[in-house]
């Protein structure tokens, strides 16, 4: 079985441009691909985890990646899946996201000469002249075609700004540029990007009257169609500062039984014979595949000793043998303590255990909330600074445990 054959199987291929053509490029170790992350946040999430982890399977195939950072359409933002316009970004506040990016992708590509490099947009795209661009790329482009590309029409009724309209210019022309100075030859991407990667192909095409490719993967969707990755405290980060190993680790032990084939094969590296036996296994082992899911992938972002812990601490939390140590902590600053104690609503909206205090009353009322193995019944009931510093173990819903912490 060829890469190309592969992915297909994983279920990684949504659309291509010229099947024929890429199933042979990347079987062969052919193809000198693209990938574009734009630093919107200070680390990558788990919505470029997929991306990250097509990019590993090509390198391991032969191919060679070439990482886009967004340097320059940073300073725009993509309009796909946005009901608004992104807040602007400082260049230092860009520069600095650039960095956070490269260090946390050198975990699954690997970098070097003749191996996957890093470029970034903001080299070539702050240096154009307006008006040659219009020129020269620009005419490429029909505004017809433009508006009927989907993350254009969703905006539409709302309002779509001139600088956000550039996107689709400014992604086709990296393409383009890529093509040219570094001889890449396919652009790979989520399928929401569609619109923006036909448009490169097309410019090469007119331009340069060469062969040139694309091909999506599909979105990381759950059952239901949303997005995978968000959790009622945000995104689920690949930084261990944004989202600790432990968290990561049960964000993936967590997710819908409907789920858990899918992410074997879109996420792990485990062979495919492997995941297959596994879909044979009966209903009452759901949970043992939910383990193995959340290990190897916590494995693959933050390595084999956190892994290990996040893990064992799991085992011990549902087995009723608290491991503190590496217990997920939340919290306190002192001004939430009026007349030296706090209410449970205060405690769990202010560490953030509950997105609001109308959250944080549903959650008592439905007995979702235990201190130190008590169930709270009370939306009430207060703590002082002193409950806390004793030791002050919180346990949401079935699953999630936490340590309150001044």
């Amino acid at each position: 079985m060829g890469i190309y054959e592969e992915l297909q199987e994983r279920g990684l291929v949504a659309q291509v441009t010229d099947e024929g053509e890429i199933r042979d490029l990347i079987n062969r170790g052919g193809a000198k691909f693209y990938i574009g992350f734009d630093p919107t946040a200070d680390s990558l999430h788990v919505g470029h985890f997929m991306a990250l982890c097509l990019m590993r399977r090509l390198q391991q195939a032969g191919n060679r990646p070439v990482v886009l950072i967004g340097g320059g359409t940073g300073y725009i933002g993509d309009p796909t899946g946005r009901t608004d316009m992104r807040s602007m970004m400082t260049p230092e506040t860009i520069q600095h996201n650039c960095d956070c990016f490269k260090k946390q992708m050198e975990r699954f590509i690997e970098f070097g000469e003749d191996k996957a490099i890093m470029v970034n947009n903001a080299d070539w795209l702050l240096k154009l002249n307006y008006i040659d661009f219009l020129r020269e790329v620009g005419a490429h482009f029909s505004v017809n075609t433009m508006l009927r590309a989907e993350a254009y029409k969703a905006r539409m009724e709302r309002g779509l700004s001139f600088l956000e309209f550039n996107y689709m210019v400014m992604q086709a022309y990296d393409f383009y540029y890529l093509h040219e100075n570094y001889g890449v030859n396919m652009q790979f991407g989520g399928d929401d990007q569609w619109s923006n990667m036909l448009a490169g192909t097309e410019l090469i095409r007119k331009k340069k009257g060469e062969d040139c490719y694309a091909m999506t993967q599909t979105l990381l969707l759950n059952s239901e169609g949303k997005k995978m990755g968000k959790t009622a405290k945000g995104a689920v980060w690949l930084s261990p500062e944004k989202t600790t190993p432990y968290e990561f680790y049960q964000y993936w032990r967590n997710v819908d039984d409907a789920d858990v084939m899918r992410c074997f094969k879109l996420l792990t590296f485990l062979p495919l014979d492997e995941i297959k036996e596994m879909g044979t296994w009966d209903a009452g082992r759901i949970n043992e595949k939910k383990e193995i899911l959340a290990y190897e992938l916590t494995e693959l972002v933050h390595g084999r000793e956190e892994a290990d812990k996040a893990q064992a601490t799991a085992r011990a939390l549902f087995s009723g043998k608290g491991d503190e140590a590496n217990m997920p902590s939340a919290r306190l600053s002192d001004d939430v303590f009026a007349d030296g104690k706090a209410d449970i609503l205060t405690i769990l909206a202010a560490s953030k255990l509950a997105p609001s205090r109308s959250e944080a009353r549903r959650l008592v009322q439905q007995g979702g909330i235990s201190i130190n193995d008590e169930k709270v019944t009370d939306v009430g009931a207060a703590y002082t600074k002193e409950d806390i510093e004793k030791g002050f173990i919180v346990k949401k819903g079935k699953k999630g445990f936490f340590k309150i912490v001044l």
